[in-house]
């Protein structure tokens, strides 16, 4: 009698055996062309399969960065309920130094860190945002119904956090301005100041959300220029009202990026602390979480992130 009774056991787990776990992330990748550019925008979109749509981060890679970077962050808001749509900029992406002689590479990054890369990327954005738009509606697609794009945030790291200003709404000089009203809330990691205007004018209008994370020793080998003090900056223009800063005491430009460039170092509470951090942030803009904006307008975020004594964390 125990055979039957073991099959029986058998056949009633199965279906939850072979059962997708709410946990499992499907990475999808494409490469749509923008043909009004004649130019191809690859994405990578990480997702947890679910019965409704989902509000959109959307990710904007660093100078010879490509769609594949940030995993950490990706996989985490994904698992959060979020998906995490990140793109890929030719030209300002990992071929500027992967198709460089190796003593050449330094140079060709610091020419792909142009005004020419940046409008490119300012480009990129609104057509992804298109595309998501139709791919959500697209029956059959695997995307068909899985976004909530009335609820869109936006991040970057260096290169990335200047588009990210950009499609926020950054002023430049000539009265130029790039802002997408698709873009709800805004995450610049490594922000910059304002490009031949000064911070106050270049962000003092800026109404949305916008949450700036740096570290104390966060330069740029390729625009030295960009001192750590001169990042933080951004913030302090900022007009008051959601706007939030973390700056790690200690932290490098690579705190943000998968591993250490250039030999700096990494900090073992760096990317716990912006996972926690960032999905706050978005729960209370993307997803209207009231308990999530009041935590971020306290000092919870310290020991949910577990900060250390130095790093600076602060909101107005």
């Amino acid at each position: 009698m125990r055979a039957p009774v073991f099959l029986l056991t058998l056949l009633f787990l199965a279906p939850l055996l072979h059962a997708d776990s709410p946990a499992t992330i499907a990475v999808l990748r494409y490469e749509p062309v923008d043909a009004s550019r004649q130019r191809t925008v690859p994405v990578k979109i990480y997702r947890v399969k679910s019965a409704e749509a989902r509000p959109v981060i959307v990710f904007s890679h660093g100078l010879g960065g490509s769609r594949e970077n940030g995993v950490y962050l990706a996989e985490h808001w994904a698992r959060s309920g979020y998906v995490a749509v990140f793109v890929q900029h030719a030209g300002s992406d990992e071929s500027v130094w992967k198709e460089a002689e190796r003593g050449e590479r330094m140079a060709a990054m610091k020419q792909a860190a142009s005004a020419r890369s940046l409008l490119d990327r300012l480009g990129d954005i609104p057509f992804v945002l298109d595309q998501l738009e139709l791919w959500n509606a697209e029956s059959g697609h695997a995307l068909h119904g899985a976004l909530d794009l009335e609820h869109i945030g936006m991040t970057g790291h260096s290169f990335g956090a200047v588009t990210t200003q950009a499609m926020m709404g950054q002023k430049f000089p000539l009265g130029k301005s790039f802002p997408d009203p698709r873009l709800d809330a805004f995450l610049p990691m490594s922000p910059s100041t304002g490009r031949g205007l000064g911070a106050t004018e270049a962000f003092a209008h800026i109404k949305a959300p916008v949450l700036c994370m740096t570290g104390t020793e966060d330069t740029s080998v390729i625009t030295p220029d960009m001192t750590a003090e001169l990042r933080r900056e951004v913030y302090a223009a900022l007009p008051a009202s959601d706007k939030y800063q973390l700056v790690f005491e200690g932290g490098t430009h690579s705190a943000f990026s998968d591993g250490a460039l250039f030999n700096e170092k990494q900090i073992e509470h760096h990317h716990g602390a912006i996972q926690v951090i960032s999905t706050r942030f978005w729960d209370a803009y993307l997803k209207g979480d009231v308990t999530a904006k009041a935590s971020l307008q306290s000092e919870k975020p310290r020991s949910e992130a577990k900060l250390i004594a130095k790093d600076v964390w602060e909101w107005k």
